[in-house]
């Protein structure tokens, strides 16, 4: 019911590991997501709560194509530096460039430098045609503050919303994805994710998913 929900089922299955136990189907976490949005469902918020940042160090698995596998760049079992930052529409821009800042301390740390993709609708996706406009001109604005050259990857966005990638290069000169920050309206949504606002009503939060390093294995490699 989990995956169902969180539209894994329907958009990311082909890349699921799934069994079925007494007539009832399961699958092996392949996303951090819909365990971020349970936790914030736990309680009741209210504006001055958010921005609420809920971090992990969660470890998930993808069917990736035999021939796609690459030592550690590449693996159907990795760990991922996880958060996600639940906000208001108003606080979308400032968490998008906090974000990108933090990314860019991290890896300055280790000397790297990084290219920036800005990655759009993908053909199987889920949501309306307004979300994804406002979600993309969103990173787009604050890509433009942030004032770094980037390129546009037509189509390469999450089921769920658009992203900004993050791609190192290592020793051969090869270009690795690492860091992500994906604008998400859709799963706060599907899980009636809420907050009481300043004037007392209920208004739904929009979800930020980040990663730093992406795959700590890929990180790793990359650093060796």
């Amino acid at each position: 019911e989990l995956w169902h929900r969180s539209g894994h089922w329907d958009h990311y299955k082909d890349n699921m590991y799934t069994t079925q136990i007494d007539g009832m189907n399961y699958a092996i976490k392949p996303m951090n997501c819909p365990g971020g949005m349970l936790v914030y469902k736990r309680k009741l918020h209210s504006y001055r709560d958010l921005p609420e940042r809920i971090a992990e160090l969660g470890l998930v698995h993808r069917h990736e194509l035999s021939g796609t596998l690459h030592g550690l760049m590449r693996v159907r079992c990795f760990t991922q530096d996880d958060a996600h930052i639940f906000m208001t529409p108003e606080q979308v821009e400032g968490e998008i460039l906090g974000v990108m800042d933090l990314i860019d301390h991290f890896y300055k740390v280790f000397g790297f430098g990084y290219s920036l993709e800005l990655s759009t609708r993908p053909e199987n996706s889920m949501g309306t045609d307004e979300q994804w406009k406002m979600a993309t001109d969103a990173l787009i604005h604050a890509l433009k503050k942030n004032g770094k050259p980037y390129e546009v990857n037509e189509g390469d966005g999450a089921f769920y919303g658009p992203k900004i990638d993050f791609h190192l290069r290592d020793s051969l000169g090869r270009t690795w994805q690492c860091g992500t920050i994906q604008l998400d309206f859709q799963m706060p949504e599907r899980f009636d994710l809420t907050y009481t606002g300043e004037d007392g009503e209920k208004h739904r939060p929009v979800m930020l998913h980040r990663v730093i390093f992406g795959s700590i294995e890929r990180f790793i490699a990359i650093l060796t």
